[in-house]
């Protein structure tokens, strides 16, 4: 049985220190897999991950949770381990083999096992539920299985000898490839000797492409992907065209009925009253109900969009599909990084809306994404814990994403804050708020704000949903996601389609006199990640495999905290544009 495997390639590593209290990243770069540059008879090294499961993917445990033998070498030159990379419950455990760089080793015997009660019903229940394992040499991951069930069902096999075929272009390895050989039957006390062999070959594959085979653009690149985006561009174009044509032509028609002159270009004329969205010029700009938990989401929205917009730009930029854990690496880099940018909105805001409160605003700023994320990870490591699985993140690394939050993340967004209060937090409404808010008047069902949050989410939505699909595989199946291009050109369509929908959604809010458009220009756009959360459901069900309690909750739990983060996102475009739209139409017409 023939597998080979490989996607990551990594030149450095983010490190996480804890000197005097404080954590810092650090980059390091070390020899061997980490230069990966070798002399002749070099030591390279097998390093065993994790082993699971087929079909639940982010079900892992250690390698050697299962009674595997190690080889008889105990000593390596080099080990190292990323914060991503303990989050993403990547374990690597020296294998033992001893492997030289261009040097052949024939068929050799590294350790035996005798298959006692325990070891057996172990390696029966592995190759009964189709377990597969991951190494890697030089960064390049290999997967091999277990073992196979025999023809009935009633016996069980197990792959006992490990051929490695590893081709090498002048200092680099550029392909890894293993053969599972040698079938044994598994029987109680019985003994299996374990062996391997490395076979080394020149290769004429370049270093900077030893990973394309792995890629898989048919899939990726496939028509319904041009399609996908051809179809969610070819939407922007005609809400574009809509918005601009009808909500402009509605608007010209509000300016000349509110006019009492003739000539409805002169806009800087005295307005009449009648009815419509002027009516509550004096309540428009009022804050929004429970403005510290709003300023905090704008806030965190901002951060969010920064970090989703500048993780694709890089990724595009630097193929980071080759190294392991960089993706997460670069993330969490750039949200602790942006803190300024969380506290310089959310805390501008706030003042705007002529809150005192900025340091418990602040606080809920600095820690909500954090506080939701962290919640719902050691919920699931609870789980993880209990399954002994790999993806259990240990005490240390709590302390220190505990330490990044007080330490660095706060002292960030404080700074985003004391200026944004300095420089932006002035109001500065084109129109005058009234002591007394104008009682809101009785409105058709469809134009409540709760329907039209429901339903602002719908086209946004239907612009992404194809895209959805290519990324929850990537993600939960065995896909290398590589096609950031896409991600970004749907990432630019997603807003424009869910800002072009909010604006109209708060035009028809504002006409019926419903002044609460902040709230519900929010929720308009981050209803959509309600319909993401809900697609996920079907792809759960249709589209995978899965099951047991660890998969569910882990599949269902991080599903939530993407489609959560996607609403805080999508919900402070649609604000941000709405806001733009209501200060536009306001500062165009001259109040009484």
């Amino acid at each position: 049985m023939r597998t080979g495997g490989g996607n990551r390639r990594s030149i450095g590593a983010d490190r996480l220190s804890l000197l005097v209290g404080i954590c810092l990243f650090v980059r390091t770069i070390s020899a061997d897999e980490h230069s990966h540059i070798y002399k002749e008879k070099e030591e390279v090294v097998l390093w065993m991950n994790t082993v699971g499961p087929y079909h639940n993917r982010q079900e892992t445990y250690s390698y050697f949770s299962l009674p595997f033998c190690e080889g008889p070498k105990k000593d390596i030159s080099h080990h190292h381990e990323t914060l991503s990379e303990a989050l993403q419950g990547v374990e690597l455990l020296f294998s033992g083999l001893d492997i030289d760089f261009k040097a052949n080793m024939s068929k050799t015997k590294y350790c035996e096992i005798t298959l006692t009660t325990e070891k057996y019903q172990a390696f029966e229940y592995a190759v009964k539920n189709h377990y597969w394992y991951q190494m890697y040499i030089d960064d390049l991951p290999i997967w091999g299985i277990v073992g196979e069930i025999g023809k009935g069902g009633d016996t069980f096999y197990m792959w006992t000898h490990k051929k490695f075929d590893i081709g090498y272009n002048g200092e680099h390895i550029v392909d890894v490839n293993l053969t599972s050989e040698a079938k044994v039957k598994l029987e109680p006390n019985a003994k299996i000797d374990f062996t391997y062999e490395v076979i080394w070959q020149a290769s004429p594959i370049k270093f900077a492409d030893r990973f394309d085979k792995y890629l898989d653009p048919n899939f990726f690149q496939h028509r319904i992907h041009w399609f996908s985006i051809f179809n969610s561009f070819m939407m922007v174009i005609f809400l574009v065209g809509l918005v601009s044509m009808i909500l402009m032509r509605t608007l010209r028609k509000d300016y000349a009925r509110y006019s009492k002159e003739e000539d409805v270009d002169e806009m800087d004329r005295d307005l009449g009253d009648e009815y419509g969205w002027k009516q509550v010029h004096g309540d428009v700009f009022r804050p929004a109900a429970h403005p510290i938990l709003f300023a905090s989401l704008i806030g965190s929205g901002y951060q969010i969009a920064a970090v989703a917009l500048l993780t694709i730009v890089i990724a595009m930029i630097g193929e980071m599909y080759t190294e392991r854990g960089s993706f997460l690496s670069t993330a969490i880099f750039i949200y602790v990084a942006s803190g300024p940018i969380n506290g310089y909105f959310g805390g501008s805001l706030y003042c705007k809306m002529g809150g005192k409160l900025w340091i418990k605003q602040l606080l809920i700023g600095a820690f909500l994404v954090p506080v939701l994320v962290c919640g719902t990870a050691f919920f699931i490591n609870f789980i993880a814990i209990y399954y002994h699985a790999s993806r259990a993140i240990q005490f240390s690394i709590m302390v220190a994403i505990a330490c990044i939050c007080l330490f660095v993340i706060l002292p960030l967004n404080l700074i985003g804050t004391i200026v944004g209060r300095n420089w932006a937090g002035h109001p500065n409404f084109p129109c005058r708020v009234n002591a007394v808010p104008r009682p809101i008047p009785e409105k058709k069902w469809y134009m409540e704000p709760g329907i039209i949050s429901v339903l602002g989410g719908i086209l946004p939505f239907g612009s992404i949903f194809i895209e959805m699909y290519f990324v929850f595989t990537s993600f939960w199946a065995y896909k290398i996601y590589y096609v950031y291009g896409f991600m970004l050109l749907v990432f630019v369509i997603l807003a424009v389609v869910t800002v072009c929908v909010t604006i109209v959604c708060t035009y028809f809010l504002l006409n019926a006199e419903d002044y609460r458009w902040q709230w519900t220009s929010f929720m308009a756009g981050a209803s959509t990640a309600g319909y993401v959360y809900i697609y996920s459901f079907y792809y759960f069900f249709f589209k995978t495999k899965m099951y047991g309690l660890f998969q569910t909750a882990f599949y269902f739990g991080y599903m939530a905290l993407f489609s959560l983060a996607l609403g805080i996102m999508c919900g402070t475009v649609s604000y941000v544009g709405s806001s733009y739209f209501v200060r536009k139409i306001y500062s165009t017409v001259k109040i009484d």
